[in-house]
């Protein structure tokens, strides 16, 4: 059993800027390839970031160079840094670990 835990997000407004977290109990996240999936509003779940374990990154399409996705290994911690958030950016964003196990999902809020 993979325990994947996920914090941050919240509420901001457009332009702004938030940091989600993850981590996963009592295992290495380096063996893990890392993404960051989110769920809008209407649409289906869809790929913000990844990143394998040889360093490999993906982006959305929409992400537009706004979003990092990084880990600190000596921590144990991957990120998400969102900028520039749009109103459009409002859904439950998952932490994923080897395309295989989620976080439980935090609620991201673009509004003004």
């Amino acid at each position: 059993q993979v325990h994947v835990v996920q914090s941050g997000g919240g509420l901001v407004q457009p332009g702004g800027s938030l940091t989600l977290s993850c981590t996963v109990d009592e295992r290495s996240l380096e063996v893990f390839l890392v993404a960051w999936f989110r769920q809008v509003p209407g649409k289906q779940r869809e790929l913000v970031a990844s990143q394998n374990i040889e360093g490999r990154l993906k982006y959305g399409d929409f992400v537009n160079g706004r979003f990092t996705i990084f880990r600190n290994n000596a921590e144990n911690m991957a990120y998400l840094q969102m900028n520039n958030l749009e109103p459009e950016d409002t859904g439950v964003y998952y932490c994923n670990l080897g395309l295989t196990w989620w976080s439980q999902g935090t609620q991201v809020t673009v509004s003004s």
